[in-house]
Parts: structure tokens; sequence; C-alpha cells
């Protein structure tokens, strides 16, 4: 006669370890998912800002190369399409003009009172003047940042431009970068830590 024999096999999960799992995933998605979604808007307002930084070395460039002056401007194409543009000071956006499309979640603060972090003390470390805010930053035939209108970009000795900018964020600090012209011409990219103090991207 013979015997069989039967052998238990254990496979899968309990619910018990299933339940445990699926709580230690959550806690770890809770704690790790607000720095990753902080991570990602810091990595968007940056590349804004170097956009940005691009188009005023455009608008330079332009400047001198055409022996005159240029601006860059804010402006929009249609509805929540916000735009920068290189023009003269004061013109309208026609086709043709160098542009670049902008996120509508980032913010640009052009001089003083933006909010920033440390504002105060990053602007006095800047070591010039900074011109007033609501004027666009312009190049003259020098490529030397200058105050534009339509006829004319008067340049003062040792003012340059500071605009800052910042993107809404949903959870974690604000991040902040700011896009500089020293009284020389140079575009420099700077960002906000999260200490508040400023660090040169370029």
């Amino acid at each position: 006669m013979q015997t069989l024999k039967t052998q238990n096999k254990t496979q899968g999960f309990t619910l018990f370890e299933l339940m445990i799992a699926v709580t230690i995933i959550m806690v770890l998605g809770a704690l790790t998912v607000p720095q990753m979604m902080s991570t990602i808007s810091d990595m968007s307002l940056r590349n804004a800002a170097s956009d940005f930084s691009g188009l005023l070395q455009s608008a330079r460039i332009q400047a001198v190369k055409k022996n005159t002056f240029y601006a860059v401007q804010s402006g929009s194409l249609g509805t929540n399409h916000p735009i920068y543009y290189v023009d003269k000071p004061t013109a309208s956006y026609v086709n043709g003009d160098p542009l670049l499309p902008f996120d509508p979640s980032v913010t640009l603060f052009q001089g003083t009172g933006s909010g920033a972090p440390n504002e105060a003390t990053f602007i006095a470390g800047l070591n010039f003047t900074i011109y007033a805010g609501g004027n666009p930053p312009s190049f003259n035939a020098r490529g030397l940042p200058c105050l534009g209108t339509l006829t004319t970009c008067v340049q003062t000795t040792g003012q340059g431009f500071v605009v800052f900018m910042s993107k809404s964020a949903t959870v974690g600090n604000t991040p902040w970068a700011a896009v500089v012209i020293n009284p020389s011409g140079r575009v420099q990219l700077w960002t906000s830590g999260t200490n508040g103090s400023w660090i040169q991207r370029n």
C-alpha cells in the first residue's frame, strides 16, 4: 500500500502583510512627494530664468550688431499666453521680434519690492545701483544697460538691472531666482537657497 504525502506550499501574501506593505508605501509617499514637488518647481523656475537670461543676451548682441538700442519687454499672445520679446523700448510686439513664451505660473518683478528672501542684502551685495522698477531691461549700442524710451536709451554709469522671479508652489517653499545685468552689461543668473542665501549660477 502506497502512502501519499501532501506538502503545504505558501503562495502570495496574507491580507495582513499586504496591509503593512501598503501602509509603508503610503508613509514613504507622504514623506517624499512634497520634496519631489518642491524640486520639480525649483528646476522649472531655474529653466525659466535661464531662458530669460538667454533672451537678454540676445537683446544685447542685437543692440551691438545693429549699433542701436534694444529692450526686453513683456506682452501677450492671446489669453494667458505671456511672452517677453526684444524690440525698441515701449514698442509693441510685431511678427519677427525675438520672443520667449513664458510660463504663466512664473512671476517677474523688475527692481526692488519683490518680496524675495533677503532682497535688500542681495541687492547691497551687487555693489551697484539698480534702475527703478517698471523700466524694461535695455542695452545701448555698446552693450551696456540703459534706461530706454522709444527714441533714446540713456546710460547711467554704475547702474544696472535686477529681475526677480518666483514660481507658485503647491507644497514647500516658493522658489526664487534673480537675473542680474551689471553695469558692464554682463548677465548673471542667481538662485535662492533654502536658508535664504543667494548662489550665482553663471
